[in-house]
């Protein structure tokens, strides 16, 4: 009797189970191995900050939550930021609805709208952007903004976790604010407008629960600070912060 050598590993039939079994049968296999592999559905919550603000001027509070619901390719997005004072009228709040697709293992491309809300006037943007890991393991997000008013702004955002111990975390961040144009109703001026920078230290009692304090500088540039001193403000400001940081 002839023996058969097996085909090397990588030279044998493309789909050698097809000999043997129903093609019925193997359908429904590779649509589950698809599902359990490919297009599993997550969702995630994250309170990226959660804190109450303390300054010269006044004591308030800020939040900066985002979430999603798809899978690994396709993806709903939702953003939300804000803050304000205690007793007084919120500064400024915005909500952000997007869709995401992933580029690359560590970039998306997102687009959607935002709708902002100032004591100054409301606004609706369309939205895109990208957000992702850059090299060296910083988180990235930036994006453009088109108002229903005709303006173009645009804001970029990089955050990093030192991980000083297993459960300590320093996270330095930096923000940008630039726009095409004027836009005296919220003393913003041409160029870039303003920069915020901060260093918060986190404990991690678990993942998914840390509280952190911090200290947080924010400041107008350019033509935004001449028209911020115009007003009679005071266009630099530097807060402590002390918060949680939470996801489900």
């Amino acid at each position: 009797m002839d023996m058969v050598t097996p085909a090397e590993p990588g030279n044998g039939p493309a789909d050698a189970a097809d000999l043997y079994f129903d093609p019925a049968i193997m359908a429904r296999a590779r649509e589950q191995l698809r599902i359990e592999n490919g297009e599993v559905i997550t969702h995630a919550l994250i309170f990226d900050q959660l804190e109450t603000t303390f300054s010269d001027n006044a004591e308030g509070y800020a939040w900066d939550a985002q979430g999603w619901y798809g899978g690994d390719i396709h993806r709903f997005w939702w953003k939300s930021e804000g803050e304000g004072a205690f007793d007084e009228d919120i500064e400024h709040a915005e909500l952000q609805l997007l869709y995401s697709r992933a580029l690359t293992p560590y970039f998306d491309v997102q687009a959607g709208v935002r709708q902002t809300y100032r004591p100054e006037g409301d606004r609706t943007d369309l939205v895109l952007g990208m957000q992702g890991l850059a090299p060296y393991w910083f988180e990235a997000d930036g994006a453009l903004f088109l108002s229903n008013e005709g303006e173009l702004t645009a804001r970029a955002e990089a955050e990093y976790d030192l991980r000083l111990t297993q459960r300590l975390i320093l996270q330095p961040r930096a923000e940008l604010s630039l726009s095409a144009q004027d836009i005296p109703e919220f003393a913003i001026g041409a160029g870039l407008s303003n920069v915020e920078a901060g260093v918060r230290l986190r404990y991690e009692i678990s993942r998914r629960f840390a509280p952190y304090v911090g200290v947080e500088w924010s400041g107008g540039v350019g033509e935004t600070r001449d028209l911020i001193k115009a007003n009679g403000e005071d266009p630099d400001s530097t807060r402590f912060v002390v918060g949680i940081r939470a996801w489900f």
